[in-house]
C-alpha cells in the first residue's frame, strides 16, 4: 500500500484575522503574557503551525477505511489471478504429458493457444495492476482534498497563515515547539467530520422510510 506517507504539502491562507490578533495582542501590553501562559497546545500564538502527518494518516479514520477498502480489492484481485495461474499451469502440464501422442501439427496448434493465454494473464495482471494504482492515486486526491479543505477553513478560524507539515525522517522541519502542533486538534475536526459524513446516507434513509 502507497497509502501510508500522503503528503499534505503546505496550506496557506491569506488572512486578515492574523493581522488584527497581532493588533489586539501589541495594544493588550501586559495581559498578552498571561493569555501566552494560558494558550493550549492546539491554540499557539503565531501565523505558522505544523500538523504531523504520520500521526494524522495512522489516526484519520477516512485514510483507515480507504486503505482496508484498497487492500481488501488488491487481495480479491491477487486471489483471481492466482486461480487463473493455477489453472493455466495445469493446462501446461496436460499438455506436457500429451505432447509426445500429437501430430507436429496438433503440437503448434495447442502451443500457439497456450502462448495467449500465457500473454492474456500477463495482460490481465499489468491491467489490474493499473487499475488499482489509478484508484489508489484517485482516493490519495480525495484524502488530501479533504485534508486541505479543513486546514483553510481551521486555519482562517484561528488566524493561522501556513500550516505546515511534518514527517519524521522526511521533512524540512528539523525542530519546532510542541505548542506549534495541532495535530490532535485537526483530527479530532477531520473524525467528527468524517463521522458525519458516513452517518448522512443513514439518516436520509430514517426520513425516507418515515415519509
Amino acid at each position: 500500500m502507497k497509502l501510508t506517507k500522503l503528503a499534505l504539502g503546505v496550506t496557506v491562507a491569506s488572512l486578515s484575522l492574523a493581522a488584527c490578533k497581532h493588533e489586539a495582542a501589541k495594544n493588550e501590553g501586559a495581559a498578552a503574557t498571561t493569555t501566552t501562559d494560558e494558550t493550549s497546545a492546539a491554540e499557539p500564538i503565531g501565523d505558522v503551525v505544523y500538523v504531523n502527518a504520520d500521526t494524522l494518516l495512522a489516526n484519520y479514520d477516512l485514510f483507515k477505511d480507504v486503505k482496508t477498502r484498497l487492500e481488501a480489492k488488491a487481495k480479491k484481485a491477487e486471489g483471481d489471478l492466482k486461480s487463473k495461474a493455477t489453472a493455466f499451469e495445469r493446462e501446461v502440464g496436460r499438455y506436457q504429458q500429451s505432447a509426445q501422442g500429437m501430430t507436429n501439427e496438433q503440437r503448434a496448434v495447442t502451443e500457439q493457444r497456450l502462448a495467449r493465454k500465457q500473454q492474456e494473464l500477463a495482460n490481465l495482471n499489468q491491467s489490474e495492476s493499473n487499475r488499482l494504482m489509478s484508484e489508489e492515486s484517485e482516493e490519495q486526491k480525495k484524502i488530501y482534498d479533504k485534508v486541505e479543505a479543513y486546514l483553510k477553513g481551521y486555519s482562517k478560524e484561528k488566524g493561522y497563515k501556513m500550516v505546515l507539515s511534518y514527517s519524521r525522517g522526511n521533512s524540512a522541519i528539523l525542530y519546532s515547539d510542541e505548542s506549534l502542533d495541532i495535530t490532535q486538534d485537526v483530527l479530532k475536526g477531520l473524525n467528527e467530520a468524517y463521522a458525519k459524513e458516513k452517518d448522512a446516507p443513514k439518516e436520509e434513509a430514517k426520513t425516507d422510510a418515515k415519509k
